[in-house]
């Protein structure tokens, strides 16, 4: 069967979603397919372009295609007769961001324009999609609760298993994979100002612009923290992250209201590593378990510092969250062949 994978891309960004894609292809020709990821080019500022982005999408035509599996907005919105939706997420400013104040639609009745457009256009995608799957229970409320439309969980593999072999804890935390506001490594750097001497931090991935870099380095350096604190800014090779995560005393991850359980979570758990998230991290909080699997915080620098602090102060007993890390990692019992499966069947 030939089998297309259709995403969005932003020129120089890369995270959980391109790895899932370009992961998910590798997985369907191992199956025996023929498949091919066909990457949208979407730019999200400013908003008044969404429409005609859009527009392109939905206007293309798929031939020697005889199944498609489309991940994001406003890819998805690709038509084809055979289309299953591996459903990451929606365009969230139009839906729970809008809703939570933090939308880059425009003020007043332009903004309401292009929110009718896009639910309009989501609603006419999921009614003739063949299936829905969504990667986390998140996607899977956020889908029902404004569209209507009902799923099925399918979360998304951890992509390499093997390299993430754990080993002894280091000396560091670890916080990994694209640097953002959303994903909020600020807030780690600002705890660590009143953690410990001895805690220190790692955080390690690409940011998605200048001004992310920009912002963590003046933040280390208005607090002191430059012996304390390893900004590694770039797209790391894959040996190099899973060696941070394999080497880490516990591993950070503090999105806000992530879909899934995270790539970083997942990595963290098959190395047996505990976890540090917040309350208001969404799926993550499917493997991060307060006191069972690592420690949960307030999104707060302050509530932040006794989780950081634990790490180092009870080490044996980090140990023992990052073993019962693993082992809820593996009861979920994810794997890329059940995973195409059911995407193909």
């Amino acid at each position: 069967m030939k089998v297309l994978v259709v995403n969005n891309m932003a020129p120089f960004v890369s995270g959980g979603a391109e790895a899932m894609a370009s992961h998910l292809q590798r997985q369907l020709e191992f199956a025996g397919h023929q498949a091919e990821v066909l990457r949208i080019p979407f730019q999200w500022e400013p908003a008044t372009r969404i429409p005609s982005q859009m527009l392109l999408a939905r206007a293309l035509e798929l031939s020697n295609v005889d199944h498609v599996i489309a991940l994001k907005f406003p890819a998805y919105l690709i038509p084809h007769p055979r289309k299953t939706l591996w459903l990451v997420h929606q365009y969230r400013q139009a839906y729970d961001l809008h809703d939570a104040g933090h939308s880059n639609l425009p003020q007043g009745a332009a903004g309401e324009d292009i929110r009718r457009l896009i639910r309009n256009a989501d609603d006419a995608c999921f009614r003739d999609a063949r299936k829905i799957f969504a990667i986390s229970d998140v996607t899977q409320k956020r889908l029902k609760h404004y569209n209507g439309f009902e799923s099925k969980v399918l979360r998304a593999p951890i992509n390499d298993p093997e390299v993430f072999v754990g080993g002894a804890a280091g000396d560091y935390i670890f916080a990994g994979g694209r640097v953002n506001a959303a994903k909020r490594q600020h807030l780690l750097i600002e705890a660590l100002a009143s953690c410990n001497p001895s805690v220190r931090l790692v955080v390690a991935g690409p940011p998605d612009g200048k001004a992310d870099s920009d912002r963590l380095h003046a933040l280390v350096e208005k607090l002191g923290l430059q012996d304390r604190v390893r900004l590694d800014l770039r797209f790391l090779d894959r040996s190099e992250y899973a060696e941070y995560v394999n080497r880490a005393a516990a591993v950070a991850s503090l999105p806000f209201d992530e879909e899934s359980f995270s790539y970083v979570a997942m990595e963290a758990a098959t190395a047996a590593k505990p976890l540090i998230s917040t309350t208001d991290s969404g799926g993550v909080l499917g493997l991060a378990k307060h006191l069972e699997t690592g420690w949960v915080a307030e999104p707060t620098p302050s509530a932040l510092v006794e989780a950081m602090n634990a790490v180092f102060d009870k080490p044996a007993r980090a140990r023992e969250l990052g073993k019962a890390a693993q082992s809820l990692w593996l009861s979920h019992d994810i794997s890329w062949a059940s995973t195409v499966q059911a995407l193909i069947a």
